[in-house]
């Protein structure tokens, strides 16, 4: 898409290639980069912005061919340029790097950064990359993790190695797994957990529940333990869908809530988790992923060790493990 400078006025854009089957929200978010996330989604939903002359969601998907209308923008900051993440943030997000070809770039998230800004964050992953990689044409998620989440996240760099990904995900093709720290005591061995989420209603931060009826989404999880402590048990991951909190959703429905988790666990475990072990965050890291990109035939196997905080809560449990 071409670049808009004058927003005072009735304003159109093609969907190009590079921009077909993104969310409308996620682009208007870089090419409006001067309005706050909030004044975007006003405009979204008060009409102002348009797709083939018809309204839209902010989760509608942008098809080539179709033609934006934007309505004149009022207020428009006489200073628009961007600004930019600061250099400490940067230089983490640099750091993160752990695998960059011409397809991918993969990175080791820290928790407590988003992978795209927001409201209360101008700048996640995503953003410092386009500062640090001005060069490039093209970047996008491939997926999201949560801000609390530490882990693997991919980014493609052009437009057939996000829709190879995209299909993976949706037909197995990609095997991504994940470490979890719960309370409570798992019973067994490997179990497959499937059911239906969907969005708690009402305001505030999003949540998810496990709905009664197939109006959820289908989720579905594959735990297997990897160690046992005295009120605690180590589990990896492997997710076969990719919903919204799914992990910790399945989780607290089975009364085993991930350690730290503030939307979905115990409160008061959290607090004497964080005393006795040293940790106050998510326990959930994003350790394995095993994909083969279709147009080029590569095979991508990566996996990396614990985060430091994770290994050291780990380390305050090993003299309570049982096997």
């Amino acid at each position: 898409m071409s670049q808009i400078t004058d927003y005072s006025q009735v304003s159109f854009i093609t969907v190009t290639e590079a921009s077909a089957g993104q969310r409308i929200d996620n682009f208007l978010l870089k090419e409006l980069k001067f309005l706050p996330k909030t004044a975007i989604y006003k405009l979204l939903r008060k009409g102002e912005i348009r797709v083939d002359k018809k309204r839209i969601k902010p989760t509608k998907k942008l098809v080539l061919g179709e033609i934006l209308r934007i309505a004149p923008i009022r207020d428009v900051p006489e200073e628009t340029e961007v600004q930019q993440a600061g250099s400490r943030l940067v230089a983490q997000i640099e750091a993160s790097i752990i695998l960059e070809d011409d397809d991918l770039i993969i990175i080791n998230k820290p928790s407590g950064i988003a992978v795209h800004g927001g409201t209360d964050n101008l700048h996640g992953v995503i953003e410092v990359i386009r500062q640090l990689r001005p060069d490039l044409a093209y970047i996008e998620l491939v997926h999201r993790i949560d801000k609390e989440t530490s882990g693997l996240l991919l980014l493609a760099k052009n437009r057939q190695t996000l829709l190879d990904l995209h299909e993976a995900f949706k037909t197995d093709g990609i095997s991504k797994h994940y470490q979890a720290l719960v309370f409570g005591n798992w019973r067994g061995g490997e179990r497959r957990i499937s059911n239906h989420l969907q969005r708690t209603e009402g305001k505030g931060p999003q949540k998810m529940r496990v709905s009664d009826n197939e109006e959820g989404k289908l989720s579905e999880s594959v735990f297997s333990p990897l160690a046992q402590f005295e009120n605690n048990s180590l589990l990896s991951v492997k997710l076969l869908t990719g919903r919204m909190h799914q992990i910790r959703t399945q989780l607290a429905e089975l009364e085993l809530p991930i350690v730290g988790d503030s939307k979905y666990g115990d409160f008061t475990l959290n607090r004497e988790f964080a005393r006795t072990n040293k940790l106050k965050r998510l326990f959930l890291h994003a350790y394995r992923v095993e994909f083969k990109l279709k147009h080029s035939g590569k095979v991508y196997r990566q996996e990396i060790s614990l985060a430091d905080d994770l290994q050291t809560a780990l380390n305050h449990l090993n003299n309570n493990i049982k096997t």
